[in-house]
Parts: C-alpha cells; sequence; structure tokens
C-alpha cells in the first residue's frame, strides 16, 4: 500500500485560509508550480528560502508515493523595476547597464542560480519553462482575454479590466483584499496613465524605442506582462486546474492575484486548489534589503566572506537551519543562530553514523512504531518540519546513549528506526553528510597527487612505477582511466 493512502496530509490553503485535507484532482498524479526567479541578477537567501521550501514539499509528496509533475518557470522577460506597469525590464536594464545581450544576461543568472540550488541539495524541478519560450502561448492568452470581454487595447498595450471582471468574480480573495479599498488607496492617474482605472494591469506592454526585449503582436510591438507568464506557463504544462501553486508571501498580492484573474479570464477557471506561501527572512532582526546594506548572498553563507558572520556554513548546514522553522514562519538570520544550528547538524550526523553500528538486544523505553507516527504526524500536518526535527532529535538522543552492543531494541524496530532515519533524514529533509562529501574532496586531492605522479613516472619511461600506481589502485578499487583530456578514476 502506498504512504500515501496511509497518511491523511493536510495544507493550509492561503485561498481559504484554514488547514485542507489533501486530496489531489487525479491522484496518485500531483500538479505543482513554483514561481521561479527573475534571472537579473545573484539569487537572494530569501529566494533560497522559498524554492528549499517547496524543494521539502515536493521531497515528501514523491515519498508519500505521489507522482509529482513539479513546474518552476524562470523569468526572463516582461518583470518590470517597479513591478507595476511603467520602468524598464529588468533584464533589459541590466543588459544594457552591462553592454550585453539579454540572453547574456539570463544565462549567467539561471546558472548562478542553478548551481546555488544545487549546493542546497534541492531536487530540480520536472519542467522549468521561460517566459521567452512561449510568447506564442501568452499572445494567444492576451486574445481569449479580449474575447472574454475583459480586457482592452490602448495604444499598443492592453490592459486587464479588474473593475468589470470584479462584476462577476472576487478580485481580491486569495490576499483578503476589497476592491473599494484598493481603489481607495491609489492616486488619482487622470491624464497620467492610459488605464481606464488604477487596479487595471497590463497583460501585454507597448515597448518603447529603447526596449530591448520586444516581439510582434496583433497590438504592435511590445512584451508580455509579468503577471501573464505564469498563469500561461502553468496551465500549459499542469492542466485549466491543477493542485498547488506555491511562491513567496511578496507573490500574493498582486502577482498571484493576478493570475487567479487571468484564470478565470481566459479559461474560465481559477485554475489553482490549494494555494501555499512560504515567509520571508530577515537577518540580524532586520529585514533584508539592498538599498540599506543589510544583505546576505549564498556564497557570501557558504564562504565567510562578510562581516555579518564569523566563518562560513556548509550548504547543507544553512538548509537544516532553515528547516528548523515552518516554512510559513518568518526566519532571522544571525551569526549566533546558524553556529547553534551547526552544532545540532553535527549532533544529528553523529547518530546517524553511529546508527550504523548498533545491534539489537536489550531493553529500552524508546517506542520506534509510535516515533514513526510521530514523524509522519508532524510532516502530514502542513509540513511541520521543525516539530519532525524534534522528533528526529529524540531518536538522536536515544541512539548517541544506547550500548552499540546491545541497544535495548529488536533487530525488526532497529531495521525500521534505520530506514525510517535516513528516509526523513536525506530523503524529506534533503540533508547531506558534510563529512562524507569533505572526504571525498580529499580523495579527490589524493588521486590528483598519484594521477601527476604516474604522469611524471610515464614522461620519466619508469614504467615499474607507472603499472605500480596504477595496479594497486586497483586492487583497492580504484581503477585509473587514460583519456585524450587526462586521466580520471573511477570507483569499483
Amino acid at each position: 500500500m502506498p504512504l500515501y493512502e496511509e497518511n491523511d496530509l493536510l495544507l493550509y490553503n492561503s485561498l481559504s485560509r484554514k488547514k485542507e485535507k489533501f486530496e489531489p484532482l487525479n491522484g496518485p498524479h500531483v500538479g505543482m508550480y513554483v514561481c521561479g526567479p527573475t534571472v537579473y541578477s545573484d539569487v537572494h537567501l530569501g529566494n533560497c528560502r522559498t524554492f528549499i521550501s517547496f524543494d521539502l514539499v515536493y521531497r515528501y509528496l514523491t515519498h508519500l508515493g505521489y507522482k509529482v509533475r513539479y513546474v518552476r518557470n524562470i523569468t526572463d522577460a516582461g518583470h518590470l523595476v517597479d513591478d507595476a506597469d511603467e520602468g524598464e525590464d529588468k533584464i533589459g536594464k541590466k543588459a544594457r547597464l552591462e553592454a550585453l545581450e539579454p540572453m547574456e544576461i539570463v544565462q549567467r543568472y539561471t546558472l548562478g542560480f542553478h548551481d546555488v540550488m544545487a549546493r542546497f541539495n534541492a531536487v530540480p524541478p520536472s519542467i522549468e519553462p521561460t517566459a521567452t519560450g512561449h510568447i506564442v502561448e501568452q499572445i494567444d492568452t492576451v486574445k481569449k482575454i479580449l474575447d472574454a470581454g475583459l480586457a482592452y487595447e490602448v495604444n499598443g498595450s492592453v490592459y486587464f479590466d479588474v473593475p468589470k471582471y470584479n462584476e462577476t468574480h472576487d478580485y481580491g480573495k486569495l490576499s483578503g483584499r476589497k476592491i473599494e479599498e484598493l481603489m481607495s488607496g491609489t492616486r488619482d492617474l487622470e491624464g497620467q496613465s492610459e488605464k481606464r482605472s488604477p487596479l487595471d494591469f497590463a497583460i501585454w506592454k507597448k515597448a518603447d524605442p529603447t526596449h530591448i526585449m520586444r516581439w510582434n503582436s496583433p497590438w504592435g510591438v511590445g512584451f508580455p506582462g509579468w503577471h501573464l507568464e505564469c498563469s500561461v506557463m502553468s496551465t500549459k504544462y499542469l492542466g485549466e486546474q491543477f493542485d498547488i501553486h506555491g511562491g513567496g508571501m511578496d507573490l500574493k498580492f498582486p502577482h498571484h492575484e493576478c493570475e487567479i484573474a487571468q484564470n478565470a479570464a481566459s479559461t474560465g477557471k481559477e485554475g489553482v486548489r490549494y494555494w501555499l506561501h512560504g515567509n520571508m527572512l530577515t537577518l540580524n532582526g532586520a529585514r533584508m534589503s539592498k538599498s540599506t546594506g543589510n544583505t546576505l548572498l549564498p556564497y557570501e553563507l557558504f564562504t565567510g566572506d562578510t562581516d555579518k558572520l564569523e566563518k562560513g556554513f556548509a550548504p547543507t548546514v544553512v538548509r537544516f537551519f532553515m528547516m528548523q522553522a515552518h516554512y510559513r514562519s518568518q526566519l532571522d538570520f544571525s551569526n549566533d543562530a546558524l553556529l547553534a544550528a551547526e552544532k545540532g547538524y553535527v549532533r544529528l550526523m553523529d547518530a546517524v553514523r553511529k546508527l550504523k553500528s548498533l545491534q539489537p538486544g536489550g531493553t529500552s523505553d524508546f517506542k520506534v512504531s509510535e516515533w514513526k507516527d510521530k514523524c509522519y504526524e508532524a510532516m502530514n500536518d502542513d509540513f511541520n518540519s521543525p516539530i519532525l526535527i524534534a522528533h528526529i532529535f529524540d531518536a538522536v538522543r536515544f541512539i548517541n546513549g544506547a550500548d552499540a552492543t546491545a541497544c535495548g531494541i529488536s533487530s525488526e524496530d532497529l531495521e525500521t528506526l534505520t530506514q525510517s532515519i535516513n528516509a526523513f533524514v536525506f530523503d524529506v529533509l534533503g540533508l547531506e553528510d558534510a563529512a562524507a562529501d569533505e572526504g571525498g574532496a580529499k580523495l579527490d586531492e589524493v588521486m590528483k597527487m598519484l594521477i601527476d605522479m604516474r604522469a611524471r613516472a610515464r614522461a620519466d619511461k619508469d614504467w615499474a612505477l607507472s603499472d605500480k600506481i596504477r595496479d594497486q589502485l586497483a586492487e583497492i578499487g580504484i581503477q585509473l582511466k587514460d583519456g585524450p583530456e587526462g586521466t580520471t578514476y573511477t570507483l569499483q
């Protein structure tokens, strides 16, 4: 029996503002979409926390046996500097400042994003579509919204008509905002804007002569609105209705609110059944901000090359630190908090290693079956990773206090404990054993030294030494392979 049939998973749905039982549309298949980065600069830690949070969601759904199609987009066009409908495209502005092609900017920061997420051991999405790769589909969606009478064209731009949409729908239902309050909070734009209402937003924007990223459309040369891409790509790959949409809490309004409106206008369906939002990061008690200098980039965190930390921290330690807070809770980064997390992480990994050497026998009050149930109860309660970690450390205390020759539980319970610890620590939480990784790095250095010694021996025609190095490595399970680009090694 698959685990999802034994576990009632509850998700906090931002739309209903309550926890709901997760019931996928077409189980065991699950469709999940997460708003990805705008690739005009290095990914910041706030972004990383969001993606790590949804990596946890993806990992647990997969652990339960669901077949998850995980879609996370790359925004490489349409995201304007002020997040509204004025100003420059963020990527176009960066390209102009650096005298590069926009796609050079996109490539550089997409690769950087992938590298950082790999360092955090995040599983890549099933599909990673880009806005520029779906211009045709976005134009088609604009046409559908115009045909539905919920958008209008002005001077080459197309705007979504929010007041008209609100006559038959509830614009603001996700964020809890009322259209009357939104209207009263806007400036009078008469004479300053071509919009009929200040609440209207661009789904296609006319490109001025200086705008680098531009495409032909039925309304003239322009580019898609930022909100449009996620509606288009999520429905293309997951269907007009799908299970989970995730993102940072800062995207709830207006980005996700606009997505709901666009989906309803173009398909007649609002698309998403469960909206999940992760909370923000702070640094030393204050909001992270480039303007104030209160920021920390992932590589500064890894290397310690910053005045905000006394040393660097392994990516898996940082991931463990993030898992100690619920994804819907605010999390504050500080040097002391990371040091405390590192100590806990070391204790955890020590216990995982010791667990391998334990032998069954003896007596103990530790009830493995009850402990395992508590772990699942935590994760089934809206992915409550801090409670899961608390239960894992109950097991850590048992392991560290156990006699290795007779640990106090039966062989069956020991096998269950071992399988469960490995599943929750490595498969669900996505942690890695940094010491093992460090050992691998040291092996690489030793092998480089031996390969260089063998290369010198071959250059000196000392075939006996060259063969001895090769043969003795083979005896311990390391095979050397000579190729046109040099010598490599593999473990047998």
